[in-house]
């Protein structure tokens, strides 16, 4: 990583916030692992859940770490709205925000990220991922945070337990339902005109319970709420579902591939926590969500640590680095072709999986400083709106 440097006057904030920040940063830095893997690693693709006698166990560990990126970030998004409203005017203004940086969210997906994916202008293909998933959910919210609290807990249960039921429900192209059904459930292809296809990487059904899970956790985090209860509350909670987890993985049933027990330790293990992300099944939100909630404990009880301000950096302007490392990292594939050529059939590509970690390494050192900057100008020039949204 890079020498730890504490936040600026201007961007210090309290424990429970610096947390945030620093969970999400973590998981950006996951995020900029996985990332540099589809660059440079594109020619070991890995399937989805993956394949343990094709993986090595790096390459499993690797995109295993990546796996705790989209959970995280959606629950902390709906934690933030709930913060949101505490500043605001409550509830009016936390849907009226939410209902606009969705909406910029979903412009931002179509254009400057898949831009970043394809290079190509203009697109053949429009790939639905991350970014859209939130925008999404983050509007789905805008109507949802008016439900009382309990009912929107249950909701968010209900859907990120049940949704798993409807794995077996397929529309054909054709179909009336089709197009919904794909963006909702269904990871599959829209064709929207010649020349164009829309990509559902990444059903949101599962992420609106997740981001209403996130909005219920959010009084934990209020103004007024005790530090040791939220610690208790978030340690309860963490490890309930992880328990939860186990217990549903053990039976080898509902919602999931089933693990195999193969003569290496090792391989039994990978098949174990070998979970399916598109769409995200019960299981892998489970793992995801509870390793989450543990890790936003220890970093409240480690807040003193400068590394956590370091983190929080990074989960301060988690737009802004977004953005930067893609076009990095595709500006960075583009040279390596020129200089190097084309190594790996039709794709330029790393050997090893630990060139793939250097690389990341590097790139989060050298984009730090960036990221601090901006995260910097952010908090300190509240009077530019836009900035918010990044």
């Amino acid at each position: 990583m890079t020498i730890p440097v504490p936040l600026p006057p201007a961007t210090r904030i309290s424990q429970r916030l610096l947390s945030i920040d620093a969970l999400r940063g973590l998981v950006i830095l996951f995020m900029l692992l996985d990332h540099v893997r589809e660059t440079f690693l594109l020619h070991r693709q890995v399937a989805d859940p993956m394949g343990i006698e094709s993986t090595e166990p790096a390459l499993f560990f690797s995109r295993t770490l990546a796996h705790l990126c989209a959970p995280v970030f959606v629950l902390l998004t709906g934690l933030s709205a709930y913060l949101y409203g505490e500043k605001h005017q409550g509830k009016s203004d936390v849907s009226a925000f939410l209902f606009k940086r969705g909406l910029f969210l979903v412009v931002l997906e179509f254009t400057l990220v898949n831009f970043a994916w394809t290079f190509q202008f203009p697109p053949s293909v429009i790939y639905m991922q991350v970014i859209w998933a939130i925008g999404v959910s983050m509007i789905a919210l805008a109507i949802m945070v008016w439900l009382p609290r309990p009912l929107l807990f249950m909701l968010g249960v209900m859907i990120v337990a049940g949704h798993n039921l409807l794995d077996g429900l397929h529309f054909p192209v054709g179909s009336g339902l089709h197009v919904p059904w794909a963006i909702l459930h269904d990871r599959g292809w829209i064709e929207v005109a010649e020349g164009l296809r829309l990509r559902t990487s990444y059903p949101v059904l599962p992420w609106l319970g997740v981001i209403a899970l996130g909005y219920c956790v959010g009084p934990w985090f209020g103004g007024s709420a005790s530090a040791s209860v939220r610690q208790r509350k978030l340690l309860v909670a963490g490890a309930g579902v992880l328990l939860g987890f186990f217990v549903l993985r053990l039976l080898n049933g509902y919602g999931e591939a089933q693990w195999v027990d193969y003569e290496s330790t090792t391989q039994t293990l990978m098949s174990f926590f070998n979970i399916t992300k598109y769409p995200p099944s019960l299981l892998f939100l489970s793992l995801t969500l509870g390793v989450g909630l543990l890790l936003l404990l220890g970093f409240e009880r480690a807040q003193q640590r400068k590394w956590i301000s370091t983190l929080a950096v990074f989960g301060a302007a988690p737009m802004f680095f977004y953005l930067l490392h893609l076009y990095v990292l595709k500006v960075l594939y583009v040279i390596s072709v020129a200089v190097f050529g084309l190594n790996q059939g039709s794709h330029f590509g790393f050997d090893s999986v630990w060139a793939v970690w250097l690389t990341a390494l590097l790139l989060a050192t050298s984009l730090y400083l960036p990221v601090r900057w901006f995260a910097a100008l952010k908090a300190r020039r509240r009077d530019i709106g836009w900035l918010k949204y990044f």
